[in-house]
């Protein structure tokens, strides 16, 4: 079977749940789950992810279960933050670990604390935070005072990177001030670590991702190695493979929706930073090269992102609570009549 990237776009679409009229009734803690996690690099885009796929959602819906630890964001997948459910945190944490290992290696603020051992940190870190959580200027000036001469801004980076922390509340509730306070998401959860099921995850990825490569999953997790992964399930009739539009060999779950390519995609606006447009190798189905160029900057994206017709095609920002559009070209008039229904709707959560 070939699949054009157009089918390719409206099949992420509908197995996102961006789709109006064929969104799952799961509600927060189903779809993160179902996501294996939303981007939580800044506060915001979490509540706009779950507000353009869970109809009738409301912000509090999503801090509550900050609150209660039902959910819990924690630094994971691609070295970013992502709010997870607490079996994901307590899984996927030690499976990036590696990857997380070496991003620390090659940052240059970490660089000055990567002759300390994790055994090191965490015998610091582990007695200073105990059960409970604290805030991250305190941590620091413990790991500073047990660490002479390493500076305390790599010693920030680095317990991050290292170690298996949550950031606690009120980091992440909505429109709630609140420094970084870290505990470790074991003792924060209740429960212990586990160990991944990698073809499991597989799974997962291809279920909401999908179709996809092995390169694919691994741009969205930061994990190598796994293409023999990919290879041996399909010759166990785990998966199923179609060919894209190049000839290149997609994987996908048995059974797993594809869209038609007619399938209509309505304007979207999305956050700075969001699973839908990060999560593979090849972004041409999601937000082609001229569009990546137009929203990523030296540090990383320069502003919140609308989509037209299933693609990357522009940036927003709030001036004085309203929704300012700045598309990377002019929309038709039908896109534009899309385009301020998702403002007014935008508009609705920023002020709720």
């Amino acid at each position: 079977m070939t699949i054009s990237t157009r089918s390719l776009t409206r099949t992420l679409w509908l197995r996102q749940q961006l789709v109006p009229g064929q969104r799952s009734a799961a509600g927060v803690t189903p779809m993160v789950n179902h996501l294996i996690g939303l981007q939580a690099q800044d506060n915001l885009p979490p509540y706009l992810s779950l507000a353009a796929r869970i109809d009738g959602f409301v912000p509090a819906d999503l801090s509550e279960r900050l609150q209660t630890r039902k959910l819990v964001r924690m630094l994971t997948m691609r070295g970013t933050v992502h709010v997870l459910t607490p079996g994901d945190a307590l899984t996927l944490r030690g499976w990036v670990q590696p990857a997380l290992d070496r991003v620390s290696a090659s940052n240059q603020l970490s660089r000055p604390a990567a002759d300390l051992s994790t055994e090191a940190l965490d015998a610091v870190a582990r007695s200073f935070l105990g059960d409970g959580d604290r805030a991250l200027t305190d941590l620091a000036a413990v790991l500073a005072a047990a660490f002479p001469g390493v500076p305390e801004a790599a010693l920030r980076n680095v317990v991050r990177e290292r170690l298996p922390l949550v950031q606690a509340p009120p980091r992440g509730l909505w429109k709630r001030r609140g420094g970084v306070s870290y505990a470790y998401a074991d003792r924060f959860v209740g429960q212990p670590f586990a160990t991944a099921d990698v073809e499991d995850l597989v799974l997962r990825y291809l279920a909401a991702y999908g179709p996809a490569t092995a390169a694919d999953m691994t741009k969205w997790s930061l994990v190598t190695r796994l293409g023999p992964v990919f290879t041996a399930m399909h010759r166990a009739g785990r998966l199923t493979t179609v060919t894209d539009d190049t000839g290149r060999t997609l994987y996908d779950v048995p059974g797993a929706p594809i869209a038609d390519a007619d399938l209509e995609l309505s304007p979207l606006l999305l956050g700075t930073y969001d699973n839908v447009f990060l999560s593979h190798a090849d972004r041409d189905r999601i937000a082609p090269e001229p569009a990546r160029k137009g929203w990523m900057g030296p540090n990383g994206g320069l502003g919140a992102t609308l989509f037209l017709d299933g693609l990357l095609a522009g940036l927003w920002r709030v001036e004085d609570g309203r929704v300012v559009i700045e598309p990377f070209s002019s929309p038709t008039k039908a896109q534009q009549r899309g385009i301020d229904a998702e403002i007014v709707r935008v508009e609705a959560l920023l002020t709720s």
